[in-house]
């Protein structure tokens, strides 16, 4: 059994996220392992101390796995807690480096087999970016080559600080074929097996499609 996925705006571990809540309840999850990779270089350890204290006050655990660099996608205890968690959550701001970590590894194998069989995938920041494909390049807002797990779709994380040129020119440079998500922080999509993707959190998702404005059905579904 497939389980849920969510991809989030950024600003994670914060007040509004009340879908974090939601998705442990859904899965029973106890434990929640989190992969900081995307700020590898930029201080870490303040994401693991938010998540931490959030996720202590939603009554789970936080297991955060040191998975900073490419080695790390082949260590042994790193791939045994991936493949046992019922709830993974892949943050930071660099999507080129979460790729560049993740991308034909056991680890990324792993990732994708514990979400096959059940376990709520997270993403947020470069984490949601990463997991589509094509991905936006967060420095200028092109495309390029995502992990693929959400394929046909492109979100741009922390949309609300963008400005409307910035937006424009990513929306208008999508393939036809993409589908690009506003995604603001403290918001999400969340797709669980139902007919289609919904919203959660605090603020406005804005769908884009090559015929113009769209919905939320108009998402392409995750690569179950």
């Amino acid at each position: 059994m497939n389980g849920p996925i969510a991809l989030v705006g950024g600003d994670e571990f914060t007040h509004g996220c009340d879908f974090d809540a939601q998705l442990i309840a859904e899965v029973g999850a106890s434990e929640v392992v989190l992969l900081p990779t995307g700020s590898a270089y930029e201080n870490p350890g303040r994401i693991v101390d938010a998540a931490t204290e959030w996720f202590s006050s939603l009554g789970v655990n936080l297991r955060a796995l040191p998975v900073y660099a490419r080695p790390d996608a082949f260590d042994a205890a790193n791939l045994e807690a991936v493949s046992s968690a019922r709830m993974i959550y892949l943050v930071g701001a660099s999507p080129m480096h979460m790729r560049s970590v993740f991308k034909d590894t056991p680890l990324f194998d792993a990732l994708h087999d514990a979400w096959r069989s059940g376990a709520t995938l997270l993403g947020s920041g470069a984490g949601a970016d990463v997991m589509c494909d094509p991905m936006v390049d967060q420095r200028g807002g092109a495309y390029t080559v995502g992990l693929g797990l959400v394929p046909g779709v492109a979100v741009i994380p922390r949309s609300n600080t963008w400005s409307k040129e910035k937006v424009d020119r990513t929306v208008s440079l999508a393939p036809s074929d993409v589908v690009v998500v506003e995604l603001p922080e403290r918001t999400a999509i969340v797709f669980d097996g139902t007919q289609e993707w919904r919203s959660c959190g605090v603020g406005q998702v804005i769908v884009h499609a090559a015929s113009g404005a769209a919905t939320l059905a108009d998402i392409p579904k995750p690569a179950f």
